[in-house]
């Protein structure tokens, strides 16, 4: 074998191994189920529903909001408890104030693993959830879920003027 036939081997053989590497990589780009994922698009018809079923207008999906709400999933997710507070001094008001959503605000939590039509319907049949659902000062929310290491759901939505 020459030098260059040699040189040549190499290099198909390099950069077929950084292909395969790099083919490796882009899978962890996808979420996974296991991840904390907004899902306030998703719920766009559900709480649209509900408001009007009300004779309310419509409320429009936030980022930040959703933010604020997958923050508050993945915490409850690693805690392993649902609540609306993430350590001393870490209320609901402190956290709102810290991703930047202006007052008044409200925060409906929910965990199981369940589709978006059961965790609305659940969510109508308790009072104080159904009266922030249904507040006339909110025109914005941003919903998220993550799962904890059982495969469990946390649901944070947080809505929002």
């Amino acid at each position: 074998m020459t030098a260059s036939v040699l040189t040549a081997a190499l290099r198909a053989t390099a950069l077929s191994a950084l292909l395969v590497l790099a083919a490796c990589q882009t899978g962890d780009w996808w979420p996974r189920e296991d991840s904390s994922a907004g899902a306030s698009v998703a719920a766009a018809s559900h709480v649209r529903d509900i408001r009007a079923a009300a004779g309310l207008t419509g409320l429009s999906p936030d980022a930040k909001l959703e933010k604020a709400a997958q923050r508050q999933a993945a915490y409850m997710a690693g805690s392993g408890r649902m609540e609306h507070t993430t350590g001393p001094g870490r209320d609901f008001a402190a956290r709102m104030k810290r991703d930047g959503v202006a007052a008044p605000a409200a925060e409906n939590l929910a965990h199981g693993r369940m589709e978006l039509e059961r965790l609305f319907s659940m969510w109508m049949a308790s009072p104080g959830h159904r009266r922030n659902m249904l507040d006339p000062r909110f025109s914005r929310y941003g919903l998220a879920h993550a799962a904890a290491g059982d495969g469990q759901r946390y649901w944070a939505l947080v809505l929002g003027p």
